[in-house]
């Protein structure tokens, strides 16, 4: 066979070999390179988004890049106001919003344009940075949330700010973030349990917004393909462990296990085609149903084409996303304006 006998292998230099062998451990031996590879891949993505909502997105009053970390931490956050509101306005509601990316990416930007919208229907809309993973672990997030709530606190008359009207919300594991503030607001032992003491009180949070979140993260270490390694990643890196399952983080961020009948009204969505729904929205949705929690979902029918992916409330080459946004404004509506009655002191009857 003569093209056999013509046909030589040439040794790989050992260089290669070496260098490719690192590539490999590291890998295995620390989540930053895979960390760096999808957060590359979520900024990526997040910009598309940006791009689809850009045009819905209307003129607003804004108070942009404020640091809010009282211990000179680099930290910001960006306020939405209603369209020529001042401080000498009735205050507005305030909707405090967690970006998303997997807790090792993402910005208070990926979500100015929603918050646009949000602001142009009578709410203050706050996107606030948080400290991301792997140069950051758990649980400095929560904490760096709640400092920018005790901020909004202080500086709520300069900004004509509501803070007995909160709302808390967020996307993926934003979400996650918004979710587990809301259960540690609502929740003096589990606030207790994470040594922890939120700036808001339970009166105060009026609603959640839940879209596209992780809520049990036992369920997490079995989700399969790219979207579960992707996961597995972003969760070693955050929680420090490889099996981040048996850590003690993972059981504190798991609110499925630590949400009460206290914990307030939510709105809850995810897309047909985003493995996270069924997974872990849904049964976020009925755990909350269950413990007496009033829950407004937003799913789709499973045939529904083609498939609304993760992040589908920020499609807005889609009607689907549209409408999710008036629904979210229907739901705060409704519970803004309800508490705003209640809170009114009696009318004195006339003498």
């Amino acid at each position: 066979m003569p093209a056999l006998r013509s046909l030589r292998l040439r040794p790989v230099p050992t260089a290669a070999v070496t260098a490719a062998a690192a590539a490999g451990a590291a890998f295995w031996l620390t989540p930053w390179p895979a960390a760096l590879l999808i957060r590359g891949l979520f900024y990526r993505g997040a910009q598309q988004l940006v791009r689809q909502m850009r045009p819905h997105a209307p003129a607003v009053s804004e108070r942009l890049a404020l640091d809010y970390q009282h211990d000179g931490g680099r930290r910001q956050l960006d306020v939405f106001l209603p369209p020529g509101h001042t401080p000498q306005d009735r205050a507005v509601p305030v909707i405090v919003w967690v970006h998303g990316g997997a807790w090792i990416s993402g910005s208070r930007r990926d979500v100015s344009p929603y918050l646009r919208m949000l602001a142009a229907r009578g709410y203050a809309a706050v996107g606030v940075d948080y400290s991301v993973a792997p140069g950051s672990r758990y649980p400095r997030a929560l904490h760096e949330l709640s400092e920018a709530v005790q901020f909004l606190q202080k500086r709520a008359a300069s900004y004509g700010l509501d803070m007995e009207r909160v709302v808390l919300a967020g996307d993926s594991a934003g979400a996650q973030l918004a979710s587990q503030l809301s259960a540690a607001v609502t929740s003096p032992a589990y606030a207790a349990a994470l040594g922890f003491t939120p700036s808001l009180s339970a009166d105060h949070l009026r609603a959640a917004v839940l879209h596209c979140g992780v809520y049990d993260l036992e369920a997490m270490g079995r989700l399969t393909g790219v979207l579960g390694w992707g996961f597995r990643t972003a969760l070693w890196a955050y929680t420090g462990r490889r099996r981040f399952a048996e850590t003690a983080a993972a059981k504190q961020m798991s609110v499925i296990s630590h949400a009460t009948g206290a914990f307030p009204p939510v709105f809850i969505s995810g897309g047909n085609g985003d493995g996270l729904t069924l997974q872990q929205s849904v049964p976020f949705a009925d755990r909350l149903q269950e413990l007496g929690v009033p829950v407004t979902r937003r799913f789709w029918p499973r045939d529904l084409s083609p498939a609304l992916p993760h992040e589908a409330q920020f499609q807005f080459s889609r009607p689907e996303a549209r409408a999710v946004l008036e629904e979210t404004a229907t739901f705060l509506d409704s519970l803004m304006h309800a508490a705003a009655a209640a809170d009114q002191p009696a009318k004195r009857p006339p003498v």
